[in-house]
C-alpha cells in the first residue's frame, strides 16, 4: 500500500548520480503504479564528475511516454548544495499533476507556519535568479561561486581517496552531493561486542570515532544498507585543511580500533 517514493538525485548518503535512464525507470514505475514521486534535486548543481549530469524529474515527465500522469513534487533549497553552505534556510516545491484540493491543504499548511528568515528569501531569491552577464555584480558573483564549488570539487577527491587508502576502508567516487559513503571491515570481535551492547557494528565505530577523535559520523544502518554490510555517511564541508587533517584522524582511529578488537 505504497502512497509515495522518495528520489534523492544528487543522492545522500552515498553522492551518487542518476543517469536519465534511471530517472525514467523511476518515473514510469510510479506513473504505473500510482505512487507520488517526492524528488529531492537539493544538490543539482554539486556534481563534481565530468561523465555525469543532473537531470530533473520534472524534465523526464514532460519529455517521457508513460509519464503523462505521474504524480510529482519537485524540491530545491539553498539551505544546502552549492551556494547555501548548510546555513541559510529557504526552499521551494513545485507540484505536477497534483489534485487541486492537495494544493489548497499545503498552501494552507504552509500559511500557518513561520516563513524563512530574510537572509534566506535573499538567498533563493538569488539562487533563482542570479546576476546576468553584464550585471554590476556578475563577475564577483561567478568567481566566488566557482571558487565554492572548485573546492567542494576538490575536497570530494581528497576525501574519497583518502578513505580509499586505509586498509579495510572502500570509497565509491563521490560524483555530486556533499557526502561519501565508505564501506568499513571490522574485527569479529568488534561485531560481537556491538551485538552484546545491542548496537549496530557501525554505531559501535561512530561512538567510537567521536570519542577518539571528536568526529562525527552517521552510521549507515541509519540508511538502510544491504544485510551485513558496514560503514557510515560523511561529508566533504569543512574547510580543506581541516579535512586532510580529519583524513589523517580517520586513519590513526582506524587502527587503534582494529588493534583493540582483534
Amino acid at each position: 500500500n505504497i502512497r509515495a517514493l522518495t528520489l534523492i538525485n544528487p543522492g545522500n548518503p552515498t553522492g551518487q548520480v542518476l543517469s536519465r535512464e534511471d530517472v525514467e525507470t523511476i518515473c514510469k514505475f510510479c506513473a504505473k503504479h500510482d505512487i507520488v514521486l517526492l524528488s529531492d534535486e537539493v544538490y543539482q548543481r554539486n556534481i563534481y564528475v565530468d561523465t555525469k549530469e543532473f537531470v530533473s524529474a520534472k524534465k523526464v515527465a514532460v519529455e517521457t511516454p508513460g509519464c503523462e500522469n505521474l504524480q510529482l513534487i519537485s524540491f530545491h533549497s539553498t539551505s544546502k548544495g552549492l551556494i547555501g553552505e548548510c546555513g541559510r534556510r529557504g526552499g521551494y516545491m513545485e507540484l505536477h499533476n497534483i489534485d487541486a484540493y492537495v494544493h489548497t491543504q499545503l498552501y494552507k499548511l504552509a500559511s500557518s507556519g513561520l516563513c524563512s528568515g530574510v537572509d534566506g528569501q535573499m538567498m533563493m531569491s538569488l539562487m533563482v535568479r542570479p546576476p546576468l552577464p553584464g550585471d554590476e555584480s556578475y563577475d564577483r558573483f561567478a568567481n566566488e561561486e566557482n571558487e565554492i564549488f572548485e573546492s567542494l570539487k576538490r575536497r570530494a577527491v581528497s576525501l574519497v581517496n583518502g578513505l580509499n587508502q586505509i586498509e579495510g576502508m572502500s570509497c565509491n567516487v563521490s560524483e555530486g552531493a556533499m557526502y561519501a559513503f565508505p564501506k568499513v571491515e571490522l574485527p569479529d570481535k568488534a561485531i560481537d561486542e556491538a551485538a552484546k551492547n545491542e548496537q549496530t557494528p557501525d554505531t559501535l565505530y561512530s561512538l567510537s570515532l567521536l570519542d577518539e577523535t571528536g568526529i562525527c559520523v552517521v552510521p549507515a544502518s541509519g540508511f538502510g544498507q544491504k544485510e551485513g554490510r558496514v560503514g557510515f555517511r560523511t561529508t566533504f564541508l569543512p574547510p580543506e585543511d581541516e579535512l586532510n587533517k580529519a583524513i589523517l584522524e580517520f586513519k590513526r582511529h582506524h587502527e587503534l580500533f582494529c588493534e583493540k578488537y582483534a
